[in-house]
């Protein structure tokens, strides 16, 4: 191995030697010669390397040209094999979180909510829309209408959070992180851009077309196959989340969450439901304490709030920050 002077011109019999160097050869132990004289310590290909090897190979017999010959790591009809569910499984939960490591993501503000409410500036078309609907699908759009103030709560959230840009251990905190499709979860992710900020989106696939809001960070935009693999993901950086009106995915997400910090299984952060007089409505909380189906305690896990402010000062006093 000879030892060049950084500080030296090129001559021209190196820079000669040097092109000559960097012509691509296609056999791998030429390569592979090459790589002996490295100081690097890895000794094998890394599996792109290998991808490319297999790519330069003939396919034209009918051996290397039969499914049962491609590399199992790019053979997409044999991972989606029903055998393969684990390794599945390991890939929704590492590819997620291998890029919110590399993005610095240390905590996140988690947002729950309908996808079916509208942005106020939708609401007036949607009551003209429903105007000669039958009675009872008009009060649904009505009702549907009057909670587009949540839309405006959850955007406002965002932003505030998204505003202060806490920074600790070198780590984004409190980062927005949503379903990443529409309605409230928009509004979560809105609020973030409109902040300047990035912001994150969980979204699943559906049998019916859905695709992410178009304010959710493009490389913090995650597709999952798994439900449960997603659920796992909205809680795993989890600081605080926020619960507003949504059906029964809302539902699902925090009764999970309440039921893992009840029993232990996670750490207490803030659970702020926002809009009393919907769940109140919805859930009798108090029958539940009362039928001794859960305690009293239990229903301390749940802080209520109306608006943004009332959010972040929860969140603030819980974890004592400057306000």
């Amino acid at each position: 191995m000879k030892i060049e002077d950084p500080g030296a011109a090129p001559t021209a019999a190196s820079t000669s030697a040097s092109a000559s160097e960097q012509t691509p050869r296609s056999h791998p132990a030429d390569i592979a010669a090459d790589a002996d004289h490295e100081l690097g310590d890895r000794k094998f290909y890394r599996a792109k390397q290998e991808a490319g090897f297999a790519d330069r190979q003939p396919q034209h017999t009918p051996q290397s040209a039969h499914p049962a010959y491609r590399l199992a790591f790019r053979d997409t009809e044999f991972l989606l094999r029903d055998e393969l569910r684990p390794v599945r499984f390991q890939l929704e939960l590492m590819k997620p979180e291998m890029l919110l490591d590399e993005a610095r993501v240390g905590s996140t503000l988690v947002m729950y909510g309908s996808a079916r409410i509208p942005p106020p500036e939708s609401v007036e078309t949607a009551l003209a829309g429903a105007a000669q609907l039958p009675d009872d699908e008009r009060c649904v759009v009505e009702r549907l209408a009057a909670k587009a103030k949540y839309y405006g709560e959850a955007y406002r959230l965002a932003r505030k959070v998204t505003e202060l840009s806490i920074i600790e251990d070198g780590r984004r905190q409190f980062v927005v992180c949503s379903g990443g499709g529409p309605s409230i979860m928009e509004a979560a992710n809105r609020g973030a851009s409109d902040a300047g900020g990035e912001s994150i989106g969980l979204n699943i696939v559906l049998p019916h077309e859905q695709a992410p809001n178009p304010y959710v960070t493009p490389y913090l935009s995650f597709q999952f196959h798994y439900f449960a693999l997603r659920k796992m993901h909205f809680l795993i950086r989890a600081k605080a989340v926020a619960v507003f009106p949504g059906g029964f995915g809302t539902f699902d997400e925090m009764f999970e969450l309440l039921t893992l910090i009840q029993t232990g299984k996670m750490k207490r952060i803030p659970v702020l439901l926002f809009g009393r007089e919907f769940w109140t409505k919805v859930i009798d909380f108090e029958a539940l304490a009362d039928e001794g189906v859960v305690s009293r305690a239990d229903l301390d896990l749940i802080t209520w709030c109306e608006t943004a402010e009332e959010g972040w000062r929860a969140i603030a006093e819980f974890y004592q920050l400057d306000r």
